[in-house]
């Protein structure tokens, strides 16, 4: 998230697309008084100032600086549509950041629709120049989560998971020992940084050889 505002003109317009509940780092943007945060989500919250549907954004083109989306684009219908309002809403040099569920259980029941690899993640932001993006966490975080999701199955008890998790939250730590090679291929969740391109250059053979897991050699030759 501070990368994100690195990116940013000293003072700067943020669109919150979701943003419903103040995801994490977003309490930091909205406390920096160089930023004028504008919020929406498909539900009135205290951090919203309006409500809307993603694949519809009511706002201007070329109107802000930045776009934070986090936690939604695994919840929408149409996620490319999503990203192609993003891209309209950005100015020339505009810089989005997205976090996106890769390898999570379904945490939002019936509105749960789609999950992203780094690689996938990638490509769904094609139209942007890539600045940073990577995994989110790693396998002992996905463990932690399994773990809790087997205790709720077991016992009925979404309490219980959340216990047992809470118990063994120290095996996190784990992740820092862990490749990102390796946890590329088994991240909870994924990100991407990235600023507006008018003329796209991505290529499939470009976003292959972008793959960083430990099954490199398996893809190198393939476009």
């Amino acid at each position: 998230m501070q990368s994100f505002r690195s990116h940013l003109p000293q003072q700067a317009r943020i669109l919150i697309v979701g943003g419903g509940l103040a995801g994490h780092g977003v309490q930091t943007l909205v406390a920096d008084p160089d930023l004028e945060i504008i919020a929406f989500d498909v539900y009135p919250s205290e951090m919203t100032q309006f409500v809307a549907d993603g694949h519809h954004v009511p706002l201007e083109s070329g109107s802000f600086d930045g776009v934070l989306i986090q936690a939604v684009l695994e919840h929408v219908l149409a996620p490319e549509r999503i990203v192609d309002e993003i891209h309209r809403v950005l100015r020339p040099d505009g810089v989005v950041y997205a976090e996106t569920a890769f390898m999570q259980h379904v945490h939002e029941g019936a509105h749960d629709f789609s999950r992203f690899t780094e690689r996938g993640h990638r490509w769904l932001f094609r139209a942007f120049d890539e600045i940073d993006g990577g995994p989110i966490g790693g396998p002992a975080l996905q463990l932690l989560w399994s773990i809790d999701y087997l205790v709720r199955g077991l016992t009925g008890s979404r309490r219980a998971g959340l216990r047992v998790r809470r118990a063994l939250s120290v095996l996190e730590r784990l992740d820092r020992r862990v490749r990102i090679e390796h946890r590329v291929d088994a991240a909870p969740a994924v990100y991407f940084l990235g600023r507006r391109s008018s003329d796209p250059t991505l290529a499939s053979g470009d976003l292959l050889r972008g793959y960083r897991g430990p099954m490199r050699s398996d893809t190198a030759g393939s476009e």
